[in-house]
């Protein structure tokens, strides 16, 4: 049989993945849209698990591609959850009114169908809006921090955020916010939200994907490489930054409404601004399925929800031992996540070349593995 030279057999590879990967992105969607038909009793489950998604892939923009560590990302979804709700209420009743009756009272709030999707279609928006907007705020001030001062800068900002929401009785204050009622035309209201989650982690993934191979995504990469050095080339480094950060919590906004409305109650404490749960999860999702690669959050967060919730159904009272256990399991044999393990005993997987014990290859194609 005759043998092919390297440079064929270089070209063969790319076009096997030129082949191989739009199949298996079809497949993977194809997989997510019959899901909920296979597994009706978990797509609760999976609506979360497409929203974890998301929230692992725009931390990792700013914390793995860019190098700043935030614990303060989940201000952001917070801000979208309660703008997304607050304008879906305020389109068609007094805000105030509606959180004064806590969700019951002599006045009764109905949405038919056509208000509830208005609100929603426009809460959406909004909520991604107002988070971009908290993002330039917030990061023209913090993000001229570096390293672990920035993470504790922004470890406060969720905190000060959530005891905002808590003391704000427009919004429902500790009482917390219930969403509008869907009508009953909705249908099954957890798959309806499934489908939004879905929708949205394929656009977020595949903008990231886009950005990434743009000079946006390696500027941000020489930020996180050496940003003194980056500076001195000439780049706006904190222009640049506060744009990542904007664009993390765009997403994050619109994520934010999803799970609010998929949840049924706000609580400014435990759902909004959940730094102990979303805002620390979000962070170990990244980390453990490879941060600064793109499929190493969206693989970290399958692996954390199917840990969470199988702790949760056979573990009951242990699953926050479980998930901490999780992270120092992570942090100590595991510290470049699922992606670097792999890529790390099968390089040739990734595109690199073995030689004289060193590994070789397209390091710039590595973070869209």
């Amino acid at each position: 049989m005759a043998q092919l030279a390297p440079g064929e057999k270089k070209a063969v590879s790319e076009v096997s993945v030129a082949v191989y990967r739009p199949v298996g992105y079809l497949a993977i969607l194809a997989i997510g849209i019959v899901a909920p038909f296979l597994f009706p009793a978990y797509q609760s489950q999976m609506a979360e698990l497409w929203l974890f998604i998301v929230f692992a892939l725009t931390w990792d923009l700013v914390g793995g591609q860019m190098g700043y560590n935030s614990f303060g990302n989940v201000v952001f979804l917070g801000v979208g959850m309660y703008a997304c709700v607050l304008a879906q209420v305020g389109l068609f009743y007094p805000v105030s009114t509606y959180n004064a009756a806590r969700g019951g009272g002599a006045t009764v709030f109905t949405f038919d169908m056509t208000q509830y999707l208005e609100g929603l279609a426009i809460g959406l928006p909004v909520g991604a809006l107002l988070a971009t907007l908290t993002a330039l705020a917030l990061g023209s001030i913090v993000l001229g921090m570096r390293g672990h001062y920035f993470a504790i800068c922004t470890l406060g900002l969720g905190i000060a955020a959530g005891e905002i929401a808590n003391g704000w009785e427009w919004i429902g204050a500790g009482s917390g916010m219930v969403p509008p009622n869907a009508p009953d035309a909705v249908g099954d209201l957890s798959r309806f939200y499934y489908y939004l989650a879905l929708a949205l982690a394929v656009v977020t993934f595949l903008v990231l994907r886009w950005l990434y191979m743009t000079r946006f995504g390696l500027a941000i990469n020489a930020i996180r490489d050496n940003e003194d050095k980056a500076e001195a080339m000439g780049l706006k480094t904190t222009q640049i930054k506060v744009t990542a950060w904007m664009i993390s919590a765009f997403f994050l906004g619109i994520a934010g409404g999803i799970l609010g409305n998929l949840k049924r109650f706000i609580d400014p404490i435990d759902t909004a601004f959940a730094g102990p749960t979303y805002g620390v999860w979000m962070v170990l999702m990244a980390i453990l399925g490879g941060k600064g690669t793109l499929w190493g959050p969206v693989i970290g967060a399958v692996v954390f929800q199917v840990l969470k919730e199988a702790s949760w159904t056979y573990l009951l009272g242990w699953q926050r031992v479980v998930l901490g256990l999780v992270i120092v399991v992570i942090v100590v044999f595991f510290p470049q996540g699922i992606m670097g393990f792999v890529r790390e005993r099968f390089p040739d997987w990734f595109g690199h070349r073995v030689e004289g014990g060193t590994i070789a290859g397209p390091a710039r194609k590595e973070t869209l593995r």
